[in-house]
């Protein structure tokens, strides 16, 4: 879990090392968008279209934007975004740091966040500086990989390294669960705050096929300071025949959890619907429910 206040930048721990992360994916800049980033980006494109709104200066960050559409649509029209590098810099490519976010202007209507979260360390500082980019009434809405995704590996690990070296090791990266989602909003200072989740089971041949794909994803270990002990045959025998023990299907194909979680929240405005204050409720709830009728 990452922290739910904020901290000086001199006292927030190092969780993940985003240098490692930048990396890996820079050896996948130029491939497409991976099968996860375009679920995430169809459902975007789903959301955005039942705003009735109309965006004028929008901004997409995410660790690599270049694969992704720059322009969606609101229920009032197209809405031309601005794409930024959370992670990888390039001379054709802006960029910024969530750590230490300096986008170029501090007036924006709309500002989405692809997959960030997951990979910053002062969560609620990024969201406080989310807050200071937007103008009033303006929209934030964030996607990322939520406290579920990988459960089975993460439990297949824990069992390998009890076995072959007497207690666990951080694997996996520590991922934000959707009871919190809400929380780090308000606590930023969001309006209408909003958080859902989208659960899905994805299958595969085997636990090293999943594993592969991982990798091959650019997100295998993203951990600042990983074991350094090395992994070897039977450490990952050992996974295997624990992830097989705990989500292995009749068929021989193994189960794995991925876990999307959505935010969203607004810049407060004066303009904006507010909830009633308590007792000024013009019905009461026995009259609602018909209580004391025959």
């Amino acid at each position: 879990m990452q922290l739910l206040t904020t901290l000086p930048m001199n006292q927030v721990p190092n969780i993940f090392n985003r240098k490692k992360v930048g990396q890996r994916l820079s050896l996948l800049a130029e491939k497409p968008a991976d099968f996860i980033t375009d679920r995430i980006v169809d459902d975007l494109c789903q959301r955005l279209s039942n705003i009735s709104r109309p965006f004028e200066k929008a901004v997409l960050l995410a660790p690599n934007p270049k694969p992704l559409s720059n322009q969606f649509t609101s229920a009032l029209g197209p809405i031309r975004l601005e794409r930024i590098s959370t992670l990888l810099s390039t001379n054709n490519q802006n960029a910024c740091d969530p750590e230490n976010l300096h986008l170029p202007a501090s007036d924006y209507d709309l500002i989405i966040s692809l997959f960030d979260i997951g990979f910053t360390n002062d969560v609620p500082g990024f969201l406080n500086q989310i807050m200071h980019h937007l103008k009033k009434d303006g929209l934030f809405v964030a996607a990322f990989i939520g406290g579920q995704s990988l459960n089975e590996l993460r439990a297949a690990w824990l069992q390998a390294d009890d076995a072959v070296l007497g207690g666990a090791l951080a694997r996996i990266a520590p991922f934000i669960d959707i009871k919190d989602a809400g929380s780090l909003l308000q606590r930023a200072g969001f309006a209408l705050p909003v958080a859902d989740r989208e659960t899905l089971c994805l299958r595969y041949k085997s636990p090293l096929h999943l594993m592969k794909e991982i990798k091959e994803l650019g997100a295998s270990n993203p951990l600042f300071s990983p074991s350094a002990k090395p992994v070897t045959r039977m450490h990952i025998g050992e996974a295997i025949k624990a992830y097989e023990q705990i989500a292995k299907d009749p068929d021989n194909r193994i189960r794995a959890t991925l876990e999307i979680i959505w935010m969203s929240g607004w810049k407060p405005d004066q303009s904006q619907q507010k909830p009633l204050k308590p007792g000024s409720a013009q019905v009461s709830l026995a009259q609602v429910l018909g209580e004391g009728k025959s």
